[in-house]
């Protein structure tokens, strides 16, 4: 956090005891190297402001804790600090609690200045999702060769299913039963569930065996269910890329992740009066918890449609 009145050097004693911790931390409980360097960022600009202060970062106080929280804080309403949200907040705070308890683990110091701070709330993000319209150009801009025969049949799945996509490109031939219009996956924790594929994926599938998967295998030996060009599983990062040449194409400048159709098909049930434990079932979660954020998300959109549309909105 500067100023104009700029904050002095990393003090060598505060450098020395924020290196101790951070090696401790790398040795201990082996944090990623860009947790590490969070934790060094965050700690060493609160040691900086407390040398303002003439104190140490080793013997900060709560007081001093809620000073700089405060004055980043002002700083961050006035639209000069844009980068301390809620989330920046609660990461120093769990940086200074790591390291405060460090300190009264090695008896450098007898108190816990963090112990009656509170974390900020954090609400869940909401999912990326489209609309029915979009999904509806996204599913038709794969062309009508092997390869957009293979994506084409691989979105209708995934948007009729809610397939996540590592189960997506994982499936091989004997999960999908075409006769009875349903696909058995084996999702997180070994968890198996039987999902309905609707009249348009079963097309799709059936069309993608039929047209393009032969040539795709290229006579090799396979129950790989989607191939890539070269006749091998097809991978996360590749179907990844296929969606988003899909959406330039559709014109859907939504901003997209691998999990867009999932999010979308849940959405869509929720909106159309599906049971959220219906919509549990299909998406394999394991807490209710978990799919009770499309309720949001539906919420949210049945807002802003009626904020749109309705003449006394």
């Amino acid at each position: 956090m500067s100023t104009s009145d700029d904050p002095p050097a990393l003090a060598a004693a505060d450098a020395a005891i924020l290196q101790r911790f951070l090696d401790t931390l790398w040795m201990e409980h082996g944090l990623a190297k860009n947790s590490l360097a969070a934790y060094r960022s965050d700690l060493a600009l609160f040691a900086r402001w407390c040398g303002r202060r003439d104190t140490k970062l080793a013997a900060a106080r709560e007081e001093d804790l809620k000073d700089y929280l405060a004055a980043r804080l002002a700083r961050s309403s006035r639209a000069t600090d844009s980068t301390f949200g809620s989330r920046s907040q609660a990461r120093f705070l769990t940086a200074c609690r790591r390291f405060y308890r460090y300190l009264l683990r090695e008896r450098l110091r007898a108190d816990d200045p963090t112990a009656r701070l509170e974390m900020p709330r954090l609400g869940r993000p909401l999912p990326k999702t489209l609309s029915a319209s979009q999904v509806e150009r996204l599913l038709h801009a794969p062309a009508v060769d092997a390869l957009g025969l293979r994506d084409r049949a691989m979105l209708e799945l995934m948007y009729a299913s809610g397939l996540r996509v590592s189960e997506l490109v994982g499936l091989r031939i004997p999960q999908v039963n075409l006769a009875h219009g349903v696909v058995r996956l084996v999702g997180k924790g070994g968890r198996e569930r039987l999902v309905p594929m609707g009249e348009h994926a079963i097309e799709q599938v059936q069309s993608y065996l039929r047209g393009a998967r032969p040539e795709l295998a290229e006579g090799a030996a396979s129950d790989w269910l989607f191939l890539s060009r070269r006749g091998e599983p097809m991978t996360r990062q590749n179907f990844w890329m296929r969606l988003k040449l899909h959406a330039r194409a559709a014109d859907v400048t939504t901003p997209l992740s691998p999990h867009t159709l999932r999010h979308a098909f849940a959405t869509h049930l929720l909106e159309h009066g599906a049971d959220l434990r219906v919509v549990q079932t299909l998406l394999g979660h394991a807490d209710l918890s978990t799919t009770q954020i499309y309720t949001h998300v539906a919420r949210a959109r049945l807002k802003a449609l009626h904020a749109r549309h309705h003449p006394r909105a």
